[in-house]
């Protein structure tokens, strides 16, 4: 049975869109492994009719809905996997996933572009072109919207807009700038070898532990030593295994962590720079080193004009906008912006906690008002495109 939106009224479509978040969020599923949570959003969108994409993807879905009249295409998106965190909130709607939570909001940014997707749908007769509902797999890890671009869901589209939530903004409140938003996020492993030895006879060996304590220390001279005061480069160390006994030194020691940068220029350099590093300590304690690199997404880098424009639709909205400072965190929408123009956007839920937290949580009011600045972002985002001298070729001939 198809979905009747066009004759719910606002209150029945908001607790529509509560009861998809709290659905998806009681059933969490991690990066690339978001069968059910594409199974749910197929259903969600074949109930109101919207067309979805014949596509070569595992996990992930993207809808479609045209106008009548032939015009631009663009695409609005939202995320949909969920992070291994065991939930603390206490909510009477928790995860029922052990060590599965959405920590991240979202199952709250996939209520949003639905409901988009729902309004749009009931305008349909108006849109000046295409807007095509992506609803993406693996953010977390940075690589799942490098799948969508491979799947070629995004040809054509000349505009693209997405969000995230901000937890530890008010209800009402739009966060965005034009330029750079979010970092340029890398991950790095290091193996260091050494020689094993008994703990109580160290100069037989070659102590791995010694010599990863001055990487790690040495490391951060990167960022003071060899780094612009002006610019900002994070180089955070997570983790660090070596050795399984206390009396034993161990044979290597494995290191893992994060390298954020907002600018590209720099982010190139910094490779090379760890190894030099890596290099130098190990050899002058006799061990060696080595890296392991994992590139992530770039930084999100906002369109100028198309931020200017996100801005004026969300004050039409009531949305309080403010200038929001970039952030170290990654966001792989970035991928999207080195081939389409387009902006991303912070929307305030009133949480109590930050994100990646196990007691995250936000205020569901701030879905339906989401929902509806996303569709008027889309619809007036395609009159724009419409209206523009390239876009000529979009008038039907007489």
């Amino acid at each position: 049975m198809v979905l009747d939106i066009f004759t719910k009224n606002e209150s029945e479509l908001e607790q529509k869109l509560i009861d998809v978040r709290r659905n998806l969020h009681q059933e969490p599923e991690l990066s690339n492994e978001e069968v059910k949570t594409t199974l749910k959003i197929r259903k969600w969108l074949e109930e109101a009719d919207i067309d979805i994409l014949d596509l070569p993807l595992k996990t992930g879905v993207i809808g479609e809905i045209s106008g009548n009249v032939a015009g631009p295409t663009i695409a609005i998106r939202a995320d949909i996997d969920a992070l291994p965190i065991h939930e603390q909130a206490d909510i009477p709607f928790p995860s029922t996933v052990p060590g599965v939570m959405h920590a991240c909001g979202h199952d709250f940014h996939t209520a949003v572009i639905l409901g988009a997707a729902y309004l749009l749908k009931k305008r349909q007769e108006n849109l000046k072109g295409t807007v095509r509902v992506l609803f993406q797999p693996a953010e977390e890890t940075g690589h799942g919207a490098k799948a969508i671009l491979a799947s070629k869901g995004l040809e054509n589209v000349e505009a693209i807009f997405g969000l995230h939530n901000d937890p530890l903004s008010e209800l009402g409140v739009l966060g965005t700038k034009e330029g750079v938003l979010t970092a340029g996020v890398d991950r790095f492993e290091i193996e260091v070898k050494g020689k094993g030895s008994h703990a109580a006879k160290p100069e037989e060996g070659i102590d791995p532990i010694i010599i990863a304590a001055e990487i790690i220390s040495r490391l951060q001279t990167i960022v003071s030593r060899e780094t612009k005061s002006s610019e900002s480069v994070v180089i955070s160390v997570t983790q660090i295994h070596g050795g399984n006994t206390w009396n034993v030194i161990p044979e290597s020691v494995y290191l893992e962590g994060t390298v954020r940068t907002f600018k590209e220029e720099i982010r190139k350099t910094i490779p090379a720079k760890i190894e030099r590093v890596l290099n130098g300590v190990a050899a002058s304690y006799g061990g060696e080193a080595r890296l392991i690199w994992h590139p992530g997404p770039p930084s999100v880098q906002n369109d100028k004009e198309w931020t200017l424009f996100a801005k004026r639709i969300a004050v039409q909205n009531g949305y309080k906008v403010v200038e929001v400072e970039p952030t170290a965190g990654g966001e792989d929408f970035a991928f999207y912006q080195q081939k389409i123009r387009g902006a991303f956007v912070n929307i305030g839920v009133a949480g109590e906690y930050g994100l990646h937290h196990p007691k995250y949580y936000l205020n569901e009011e701030a879905i339906l008002p989401a929902s509806y600045y996303f569709a008027d972002l889309a619809e007036q985002a395609l009159v724009e495109l419409y209206g523009q001298s390239l876009s000529a070729k979009y008038i039907p001939q007489v």
